[in-house]
């Protein structure tokens, strides 16, 4: 195919699940495209509200099943902007939000490929607020912070224990499967009734929240899904969820069984 249009990239963030949570920009960047290349965590009803004609390619990556590596990703977007002028790449939440975005980034402007970005709204600040956890309350939280549990080697990062040893509301990304773990560092400075929300699928229709304290939460373990994303709360704003309260009566009334 003849390319007759200028190459160049946008990345462009698709939000935290539902269809309706993309940016006006974002869609409106989404019908600008000539190729769209999206990821595991792209809804797709969103992707139906984009022109059929736009040819799209799924990249995603999803519990170290990878469609492409990385490096492909990169090379497909190089090689796309030349072949057909203007690639989207739609990424779930926000490109800079643990998106890899700048590496793509650094990779396509290398070819002199200019690249723009149309932010998206974070699942770490959408989810816990659609289940009316709020990241800060004044007198309980004045900060918050958002990371993942473990770094590429395995280990815990060092953000993880400096987060613990704080009174910051705890967001972790892709932390499921190492929840007993997380709990069981996370409680060694918060103590074992330290409020805890595990939620998945996010702003969708099946969209899952499980409440409990540190003490308790595995527990829970086998009624998740560890092969769909989730997000860890840790904090006492998760006390503000309506669910906490009912929850901390039953765990009453059993201990006095």
């Amino acid at each position: 195919m003849k390319n007759e249009n200028s190459p160049k990239v946008s990345l462009v963030g698709a939000g935290p699940g539902s269809k309706d949570l993309i940016t006006l920009r974002g869609l409106r960047v989404l019908n600008a495209a000539d190729i769209i290349l999206y990821d595991a965590l792209v809804s797709e009803e969103l992707l139906l509200e984009v022109d059929a004609s736009i040819p799209k390619i799924y990249v995603g990556k999803r519990c170290s099943k990878h469609s492409f590596t990385q490096d492909n990703i990169n090379i497909l977007m190089v090689e796309n902007a030349f072949k057909y002028g203007h690639v989207v790449r739609l990424k779930g939440g926000d490109p800079f939000v643990f998106g890899r975005a700048q590496e793509e980034i650094d990779y396509v402007e290398s070819f002199g490929i200019p690249v723009s970005v149309i932010p998206g709204i974070s699942s770490a600040l959408a989810v816990p607020s659609g289940q009316g956890i709020p990241m800060t309350r004044r007198g309980v939280s004045s900060s918050f912070w958002v990371m993942t549990a473990t770094k590429r080697d395995g280990s815990f990062s060092e953000d993880l224990i400096y987060a613990s040893k704080s009174s910051a509301t705890m967001v972790i990304l892709m932390g499921i499967r190492k929840l007993s773990k997380i709990t069981l560092e996370v409680s060694k400075y918060r103590g074992c009734e330290m409020p805890i929300a595990i939620v998945q699928n996010g702003t969708l229709d099946n969209e899952c929240c499980t409440i409990g304290t540190l003490g308790t939460i595995n527990s829970y373990y086998e009624t998740l899904d560890v092969s769909k994303p989730g997000i860890i709360i840790i904090g006492n704003v998760v006390a503000e969820h309506p669910a906490f309260f009912e929850e901390e009566v039953q765990r009453v009334l059993h201990s006095s069984l």
